[in-house]
């Protein structure tokens, strides 16, 4: 084992066993700011709070390139037993945050060591990524306008792929993600005498059904897929009292901006035509979390290229389908061209095939030098020292 494959690791252990929530990612953020430093690059800090930015140059080029990993763990209790589970009660690292870090922060040793490129890296360490909220606080705080990039790239595991494998498409790659909610106001009554008022049970059902055709009647099944999902419906009613008011919550996942404004306009319309034809009022919100991850094809390419490099060509798809998850560098898309890959974390049943979000999950050490290779030869193709 290298060096450098033996300092990533205890790295990625160490950064396990300290787990922070989104904005709170203080620790974390010291560690890499600290190495960065220790590496020879300049560090900015409290970029959309707990943010940073390390800024590497070398040679003459004015080319740049954003290479981008997210920090921020999950309110998960850890069922590990192995020595570097987490030290704090509650949370722990079950997205491989902590190896995307690692990744990134052993692709910027290497390049500070052997300045083997001709341009400027920009490494960006996110904060609050799972709740969508840390990408749009870097970019409110002046990401793009104080650090310039040609394009920017991100990568993530990926639980049920083969360890080191690679897979990526040229353009949704993964869904946005919103949540909706429909308050019928009505008038309720006793249950023995429904004529007397009116009910938001029933409307309420009603809407719940008819939401199911927003989909198979106002998107393309094969040009626009989606999902929308009700979750909760509540009411303020008892056992003999038809309640005054019923919410109905959901969610809704799909693959273009396009798409996303259909299924908004088409829930209220939904719920509009119900309400009104029931003779009640209704209230509606509509709240994006996550636009879709959107790539560009030219950036694609450049990834697939250099996935296949590192991986080998059967190793890489590149024509992938796209996953119903979600993810807020699609905010940092909507700045700059861009991509976003999924590296495997190991199949299902082997050393980490365990799902993403679950207790038990761990990022699979193995790769961790896949990652740090796909980044360095990212720099070295997209700024080449002789061109």
């Amino acid at each position: 084992m290298s060096k450098i494959e033996e300092q990533v690791i205890a790295w990625r252990q160490h950064l396990h066993q300290i787990p922070e929530f989104g904005f709170e990612e203080v620790k974390t953020s010291e560690f890499i700011a600290q190495k960065l430093e220790e590496f020879g690059i300049e560090v900015h800090r409290n970029i959309g709070r707990t943010g940073l930015v390390g800024v590497l140059k070398c040679g003459d080029s004015d080319r740049t390139i954003g290479l981008r990993a997210d920090m921020d763990a999950l309110k998960i209790t850890e069922e590990n037993d192995f020595a570097y589970k987490s030290q704090t009660d509650g949370m722990m690292h079950a997205c491989g945050h902590d190896g995307h870090t690692t990744m990134l922060l052993g692709a910027a040793h290497e390049l500070a060591t052997h300045k083997n490129f001709d341009g400027t890296v920009y490494f960006i360490f996110q904060p609050g990524e799972e709740h969508g909220v840390g990408a749009k606080a870097m970019i409110e705080d002046g990401l793009f306008d104080r650090f310039k990039m040609d394009a920017i790239y991100a990568m993530h595991n990926v639980p049920g792929v083969p360890e080191g494998h690679f897979v990526t498409n040229p353009g949704s790659i993964m869904a946005s993600e919103s949540g909706f909610e429909i308050e019928i106001l009505a008038t309720g009554g006793h249950a023995a005498m429904p004529h007397m008022g009116t009910d938001p049970i029933v409307v309420g059902a009603q809407i719940i059904l008819a939401l199911q055709t927003v989909t198979s009647r106002n998107l393309s099944s094969i040009h626009e897929p989606a999902v929308i999902s009700v979750t909760e419906f509540t009411t303020n009613g008892t056992t003999n009292v038809i309640p005054s008011s019923a919410t109905i919550k959901g969610d809704t996942r799909c693959f273009t901006d396009e798409a996303l404004a259909k299924i908004e306009a088409a829930i209220e319309r939904v719920a509009a035509g119900q309400c009104v034809s029931a003779g009640v009022e209704y209230k509606y919100k509509f709240t994006n979390t996550f636009l879709s991850t959107i790539n560009t094809p030219k950036e694609t390419a450049v990834a697939v290229r250099v996935a296949k490099a590192i991986a080998g060509e059967e190793n890489v798809d590149g024509e992938a389908p796209p996953f119903t998850i979600s993810e807020d560098f699609s905010y940092m898309q909507r700045k700059v061209p861009s991509c976003y890959i999924l590296v495997g974390n190991g199949k299902v049943g082997e050393k980490g095939g365990t799902a993403l979000h679950k207790p038990f999950y761990d990022f699979n050490d193995n790769i961790l030098m896949t990652g740090v290779s796909f980044w360095t030869e990212l720099v070295k193709d997209q700024l080449p020292a002789n061109a």
